[in-house]
């Protein structure tokens, strides 16, 4: 399959200047510095062509926020996001190729706008519509993500969390878009509504060739929608394998960590255990191997050294010293 969209060593900072005072306090010696928050660092892969590809981690790993870079919401910092072979700054026209879903399906709707207009405004700002079709056009989207077409009058207040789900969802398509970034788009609702709105993504991704980016910490929601996975953790990616391969046999202590605590009907009066520690501040990230104050298996050179993203079987990626140690035994 070809490479649809690719992160090249993409990193993204975000800054805070010091103001006035704190200018102030530097020179008179105060040890004031600026702060940078290392949300994304170097992060290399591609998603193909009608392909699924889950992207999980823990909070703060960086996972929204490459989401949000990838449709251009945010510039990198460094290295380059591509879509077919061009940066994605410089997509332009009536069509755009990559759109986003928002975590919160209530906070992503202005409350002030009728559905129609929610829906759209964007299709007919970049004409993809006459503005006398517009409700029409608005009608068709909402039936094919199984809402009522007479929802076109209401406001957002008046829906339930999974239908405007759902109309997060018609927007996305209303500008006939080939790639979705879902950032945690089910994370918000009912695990019965889930079932509901995954199924509709998949439907979609059938009756549209789409693509998708999605963006979750619900590893059993990925491993039911995903065609591979890629494993954050605080701006690094730290595995990439097939979804077969990952929850048969991670190879990452992280993955394997975040795997062995996934809730299962056959591991019953087990006791919790969570991964030691907490997840370093992404202000000041530990040297090396980020992972390596948690790791139970960190060597020295863990914490000195940064270990490549490297493929270790066919299809199959790890970023860890340990696969070096392995390969020497053998």
């Amino acid at each position: 399959m070809s490479a649809l969209l690719e992160f090249k060593a993409t990193s993204k900072r975000f800054s805070k200047r010091l103001d006035a005072v704190e200018r102030l306090a530097r020179t008179m010696g105060a040890r004031v510095h600026e702060h940078t928050v290392h949300a994304v660092d170097k992060v290399s892969f591609s998603v193909n062509e009608r392909e699924v590809v889950g992207l999980v981690g823990e909070s703060g790993c960086g996972k929204s926020t490459l989401g949000r870079v990838a449709c251009g919401l945010y510039s990198p910092s460094d290295g380059a996001v591509l879509y077919r072979g061009d940066p994605v700054a410089h997509i332009n026209g009536a069509r755009r190729p990559i759109q986003m879903i928002f975590q919160d399906p209530f906070a992503s709707l202005n409350p002030r706008m009728r559905v129609a207009d929610i829906i759209g405004e964007a299709p007919r700002v970049h004409g993809l519509v006459d503005a006398k079709q517009v409700e029409d056009y608005v009608a068709q989207l909402l039936k094919r993500v199984g809402l009522d077409a007479g929802f076109v009058r209401r406001y957002p207040h008046q829906f339930s969390g999974g239908q405007r789900a759902r109309i997060g969802i018609a927007r996305a398509l209303a500008v006939k878009p080939e790639f979705l970034v879902c950032d945690e788009a089910v994370a918000a609702l009912d695990v019965s509504i889930q079932a509901q709105v995954l199924n509709l993504f998949m439907d979609l991704r059938d009756q549209f060739q789409l693509t998708y980016l999605f963006i979750s910490h619900d590893l059993g929601v990925v491993r039911h929608l995903s065609d591979r996975v890629v494993v954050m953790y605080l701006g690094r990616v730290v595995e990439i394998a097939t979804t077969e391969a990952l929850f048969a046999r991670a190879n990452h202590p992280y993955t394997i960590a975040l795997l062995a605590e996934v809730p299962r009907i056959d591991r019953r009066r087990r006791t919790f255990v969570p991964i030691k520690g907490e997840i370093p501040s992404a202000l000041a990230p530990p040297p090396g191997c980020h992972f390596h104050p948690r790791c139970p298996y960190a060597m020295r050179r863990c914490s000195v050294e940064v270990p490549a993203l490297r493929e270790i079987a066919p299809a199959r990626w790890s970023a860890c010293h340990l696969n070096d140690i392995a390969k020497v035994s053998q």
